[in-house]
């Protein structure tokens, strides 16, 4: 064999096994992004760390009549890693995941860590969040300790279509960003 197809079948493993150990979850456990209302309630339903209880736990957002289902697992799974969770909807499909940690029993090293390990160094950080993303899925570490796990495609179409123009202090901060 010679020296340009041995590099190019070692240049597509490479790139394979990267695309294996890179990609961002779709969500957490059998919670994921894109399921139906009802899918996430069966899947919350089938593990107790959740605290789901049941559609007592679903309201109807007021502003953009879209479901929101908050579970307590303080309450409800007394030995969850887990706050308060929040799943979000959009068009009845699944768009956020958000997972409020429980502080006294993980930290915010161990996951970040855990994230570096499995998806290499965040796309995005500063002193708030670190942010990994893919063209489907953007998964954040935020602090105090929340994962968020956010479908791209969904919100890049509601920003797109908001097309809200930036505020006067929006636009100066960014002169001076470009100005440095």
């Amino acid at each position: 064999m010679n020296t340009k197809k041995i590099f190019g079948i070692s240049l597509f493993l490479f790139a394979s096994l990267s695309a294996c150990v890179f990609a961002l979850p779709s969500g957490y456990g059998k919670v994921k992004l894109g399921m139906s209302v009802d899918a996430v309630k069966d899947a919350l339903k089938s593990d107790h760390q959740f605290g789901y209880r049941g559609d007592r736990d679903v309201t109807l957002s007021p502003k953009d009549h879209e479901t929101v289902i908050e579970t307590d697992p303080t309450r409800f799974a007394a030995f969850s890693f887990f706050d308060r969770c929040w799943f979000q909807f959009s068009d009845e499909k699944l768009s956020v995941i958000t997972l409020s940690m429980n502080r006294d029993m993980i930290d915010h090293y161990a996951i970040f860590s855990e994230l570096c390990e499995k998806y290499g160094n965040p796309n995005e950080i500063s002193p708030k969040k670190s942010v990994w993303k893919s063209d489907d899925v953007t998964l954040s570490l935020e602090k105090p300790l929340i994962i968020k796990y956010v479908d791209a495609k969904v919100f890049k179409e509601k920003q797109d279509a908001s097309n809200v123009e930036k505020t006067t202090s929006e636009k100066a901060k960014d002169e001076f960003l470009k100005g440095l």
